[in-house]
């Protein structure tokens, strides 16, 4: 096991279903139970409306902390999940958020908090991935494009 004080996810996720964004009671009950799920102890929770399309929501977990924020006027949340245990694996864990908001795009960018092994290579591991139905959309609108602009 490498020598790190924590692992750090962020996941932007764009196109989210805003019928879940817009859905408090869910998420006051799906979020706590994903965690509790996938082995994490919750201390304490908040969820605040910062305006009526910005809503945030913070957990504090005994391994760390998880926290969401969600604009329902651009269907976008940027989810952060901190983990400050040996063996943690947060992957699994935000892979099943993602299945809650739907995302047509999603980026993953990994990091090795307090990395004392590695000095040579402090840059953060992105993934970005595009569901396949948006994928074909623009590629259809790409071919659309590129077909009225040889018509002019």
């Amino acid at each position: 096991m490498d020598k790190i004080v924590a692992r750090h996810l962020a996941v932007d996720m764009y196109g989210c279903k805003p019928e879940t964004l817009e859905d408090g009671v869910t998420l006051r009950t799906s979020l706590p139970a994903l965690l509790e799920h996938a082995g994490f102890h919750i201390l304490s929770a908040k969820i605040q409306a910062l305006d009526e399309t910005h809503t945030a929501i913070l957990i504090i977990l005994h391994e760390g902390h998880f926290s969401l924020h969600m604009y329902s006027n651009i269907s976008y949340v940027a989810a952060d999940l901190f983990l400050c245990v040996e063996g943690a694996a947060p992957e699994k864990l935000l892979q099943n958020v993602r299945s809650l908001f739907h995302p047509e795009k999603f980026r993953t960018t990994y990091l090795r908090r307090g990395d004392f092994t590695s000095t040579t290579d402090l840059k953060p591991k992105v993934k970005t991935r595009v569901a396949p139905l948006r994928r074909i959309h623009n590629t259809g609108a790409k071919v659309i494009r590129l077909l009225a602009h040889r018509h002019r």
